[in-house]
């Protein structure tokens, strides 16, 4: 027992090792043998049933837990939203004063993705999908925003101000970035897909294992945003 523990409460514990609990100062010295469990050497019947088969109108799917998940973080400042394979998820941020910080705070529950910050003197507007398009029939009620528009050219429409970083699913990343210019910042999220070979290079087993992890083609990422004054950063 560690020694932070106070002399009192240490000796309201008993360690046992395999079946000195059966010996001279045993379990018996301290309980009745009539509340003794019969698998620990006392008189009290235990009868625990063997387990059976789960019936399958129990069984729950991985969008249920997936929705549990997500309603009880609602609950919070943080958001959930899903990346999905050519489907990036974006947010919008206008700002009017220079220098002002944007920060975030994510955790990727799920799949690796890789994360971008860009910048726009136009304001994009949210990418309107066709009903019956694969994304949403894939996944139906999924938080999925995309800003950028097809036909924006990057260095003409928009630019990129933060140098891209990959994030590895169970990964907490926090940071920020000083505005330079007015305008609208875009904060994107993409699926991360790892080249599995080149023409000088065979695939790596790592690569290979990647790939298979994100066969998914979707990932989950929850996060929180804020722009502050560069005067309360």
């Amino acid at each position: 027992v560690s020694p932070f523990i106070d002399e009192n409460t240490r000796k309201k514990f008993l360690i046992y090792a395999g079946n000195d609990y059966q010996g001279p100062g045993g379990l018996v010295d301290y309980i009745n043998r009539d509340f003794i469990p019969d698998f620990l050497g006392g008189d009290a019947l235990c009868d625990v049933p063997e387990g059976g088969l789960v019936p399958k109108s129990l069984y729950r799917t991985a969008e249920e837990l997936e929705n549990e998940e997500v309603k009880l973080w609602n609950e919070t400042i943080y958001k959930s939203a899903s990346v999905l394979k050519g489907a990036p998820h974006e947010v919008l941020i206008e700002i009017t004063e220079v220098s002002s910080v944007i920060t975030w705070d994510f955790d990727v529950c799920k799949g690796d993705v890789i994360f971008n910050i860009y910048h726009s003197r136009k304001a994009p507007q949210p990418v309107k999908r066709d009903g019956l398009s694969t994304h949403n029939l894939a996944c139906p009620t999924s938080n999925n925003v995309q800003l950028i528009d097809r036909s924006w050219m990057l260095g003409q429409d928009y630019s990129m101000v933060e140098t891209a970083l990959t994030c590895r699913e169970g990964e907490s990343v926090q940071g920020s970035h000083v505005t330079r210019w007015p305008g609208y910042y875009i904060l994107q999220w993409r699926l991360y897909s790892s080249p599995l070979c080149t023409s000088s290079s065979r695939p790596r087993v790592d690569d290979v294992l990647a790939s298979l992890q994100v066969s998914s083609h979707k990932c989950k990422v929850m996060y929180f945003t804020e722009v502050l004054q560069s005067t309360d950063f």
